[in-house]
């Protein structure tokens, strides 16, 4: 991370936390952990077309699914991720 690059805004009933990779770090954040402390952390997953394919094959398709109710489930594409829209495609 890039501490002054970083940053931090607290509301009455919310807090928001910008975070900034440091110069040297690429590639997208996959998920991330927030809680009141170490041992109580919880995740969460960023939005990504890898993260939106795996939760949906959890959800769509138990672990018991045939391999060709596998192959026909249907393609996952994240289009757009704003601050107040998701835009996903599914073939």
């Amino acid at each position: 991370l890039a501490s002054p690059e970083s940053s931090v805004s607290v509301a009455a009933h919310s807090a928001a936390i910008g975070l900034a990779k440091a110069p040297g770090s690429t590639g997208l954040w996959e998920k991330f952990c927030f809680g009141l402390d170490a041992s109580a952390l919880q995740e969460r997953l960023f939005v990504s077309e890898e993260n939106v394919d795996g939760f949906l094959g959890t959800v769509l398709c138990p672990s018991y699914c045939s391999q060709s109710a596998v192959e026909s489930q249907p393609l996952i594409e994240v289009l757009d991720v704003t601050e107040d829209r998701i835009q996903i495609r599914l073939k």
